[in-house]
């Protein structure tokens, strides 16, 4: 496992669990909004925790910690990504994923070892602004499709969400959203936020009100629809 990053300590991450994040390099995206640009665009310039460090943590915070959060870059690019949360259930502990869906395959397997108890997927957007929000030409929306339908009859826990960019999004598509994960279990907009390191600098946030009306539209087809990183 490439391991770029190490959180020990998170109350947000996991809903429900004190946890540790953990981070991957690399990604078969590239949005431009990506708030970890340097894990996805340099994966190998970045600072690397070795597994024997991150098992001794971990099995010395055994009964403080609940949970380990696997996020990225795309965690599900790594070859080795089930041996390792193997391991991490070995030890007694939950495992999230947070994933952008587009090597269902992976998760298929993951969900079938029983290996995951939360999935957390990021849907991009609407199909129609699909290739800008992931920066990529050459989309296939079958995969997404295969993951959320893998994702909700899963019998784990699991929510979807997106990061809502102005600039990338429209509140019309988020009715198209809604409709595409009818019935899901939550789905969150998360607003979005220039940590510093993003692709590509210049976007926006949308204000607290239209993110309210894109939850609306949403709220027609799943019960749960919620704001985050609204002030």
């Amino acid at each position: 496992m490439r391991i770029c990053g190490f959180q020990k300590t998170t109350l947000l991450d996991f809903p429900g669990h004190v946890a540790a994040t953990l981070f991957t390099g690399g990604c078969n995206f590239r949005c431009p909004f990506c708030h970890n640009g340097d894990l996805v665009k340099d994966p190998e310039g970045q600072p690397g925790f070795s597994e024997e460090e991150i098992f001794s943590f971990l099995r010395k915070r055994k009964g403080i910690l609940e949970g380990v959060c696997v996020t990225g870059g795309e965690p599900t690019l790594q070859p080795d990504l089930g041996e390792f949360l193997g391991k991490i259930k070995e030890l007694g502990y939950l495992v999230k994923l947070d994933t952008n869906g587009y090597r269902p395959e992976v998760l298929r397997e993951l969900l079938k070892e029983k290996k995951l108890d939360y999935i957390a997927m990021d849907i991009k957007a609407g199909w129609e602004h699909y290739n800008k929000a992931t920066g990529v030409s050459h989309f296939e929306p079958e995969k997404i499709q295969e993951s959320v339908d893998l994702i909700m009859h899963s019998g784990i826990d699991y929510e979807f969400r997106t990061t809502v960019v102005r600039g990338i999004h429209e509140p019309e598509e988020f009715e198209e959203i809604g409709r595409f994960l009818q019935g899901a279990k939550a789905y969150f907009l998360q607003s979005y936020k220039d940590s510093g390191a993003v692709l590509e600098p210049g976007y926006g946030a949308f204000p607290k009100e239209v993110l309210e009306e894109m939850a609306e539209k949403a709220r027609k087809y799943i019960a749960r629809v919620e704001l985050r990183g609204v002030e």
